[in-house]
């Protein structure tokens, strides 16, 4: 016991739907309850001590547990941050706690707790990107954790997981990663510090729908056979391993249910890849078979 090494994790959320929580409470193996109390690699475990969803205790007490650990475990505890963070107007649209009777900012909280961490993980699309809140018009000033600590010169690092939500496996296994062999390299990341374990290719690579694209055999409405790219298929553009990995227990994925992939692990998600379910024009597209020649 005592040779076991504790990772004391602090879960945040801001400008955010709780889908990316869900999401990964709904990890299947090894499941939630394995990764916050079992030993997912001998000799190491994770110490969940703050997650505004799933906590028992509220008020006061809560928030004394997040300062406390963010002190005496300073540089040493990881940082999970769930939602976009509001900027606008000093961060006054969305708040974390009080100090002194008076509320603090969920900006301030990520940039305070970012700088002290260990490492930051940005889970979901609108930690990663600023995702759905900061579509336009953007009236609070949301953006993503990598934009406010390039503003704030946080050089932390950083670990973004996207997703609208993120597929569990894609958080369980940076997670396991860390404590296995430790914090990634930048030849781990992408250009949006995304691992490339699980954003290293694009969907439309390993779409189980890709031959059908390559023999021009395009779908005219979401019920037919054949590619979905000419109904607004976002898959040539998303780096993804959804297609491989299946969602909801390995059962199915957007596209195996006839519908487009939406780009929804892409920076610029909503807008950049809006309209949904229209084509995406301007993009070089792999060309293979006949139809192409």
């Amino acid at each position: 016991m005592g040779s076991e090494k504790e990772y004391p994790v602090l879960w945040i959320a801001g400008a955010a739907c709780t889908g990316c929580s869900v999401s990964t409470l709904n990890a299947v193996s090894p499941n939630i309850k394995n990764v916050l109390i079992d030993e997912v690699i001998p000799g190491s475990h994770i110490n969940l001590r703050f997650h505004p969803t799933i906590m028992a205790g509220t008020g006061d007490m809560v928030i004394e547990v997040l300062e406390n650990t963010a002190e005496t475990k300073k540089g040493g505890f990881i940082l999970v941050v769930e939602g976009s963070v509001p900027t606008e107007g000093d961060g006054i649209y969305c708040s974390l706690g009080e100090r002194e009777e008076k509320t603090v900012s969920f900006m301030e909280r990520v940039e305070t707790l970012g700088r002290d961490a260990l490492a930051v993980i940005g889970l979901g699309t609108c930690a990663a990107f600023g995702g759905i809140p900061a579509g336009k018009p953007n009236p609070t000033g949301c953006v993503g954790v990598k934009k406010l600590f390039e503003e704030k010169n946080i050089n932390t690092p950083l670990i973004n997981i996207p997703g609208c939500p993120p597929h569990p496996d894609w958080f369980v296994g940076t997670v396991a990663s860390v404590l296995l062999a430790g914090l990634p390299d930048a030849s781990e990341l992408d250009e949006h510090n995304r691992p490339k374990l699980f954003f290293g290719n694009l969907i439309h690579e390993n779409c189980s729908r890709r031959a059908y694209f390559d023999e021009g055999k395009f779908a005219k409405k979401l019920s037919d056979e054949g590619c979905l790219y000419e109904l607004g298929c976002k898959g040539p553009v998303t780096y993804a391993d959804c297609p491989t990995r299946l969602w909801n227990g390995g059962v199915s994925w957007c596209v195996g249910n006839n519908s487009p992939c939406i780009g929804c692990c892409e920076p610029g998600f909503p807008d950049i890849v809006s309209p949904f379910y229209e084509k995406i024009i301007d993009v070089d597209i792999p060309e293979i078979g006949e139809c192409w020649k």
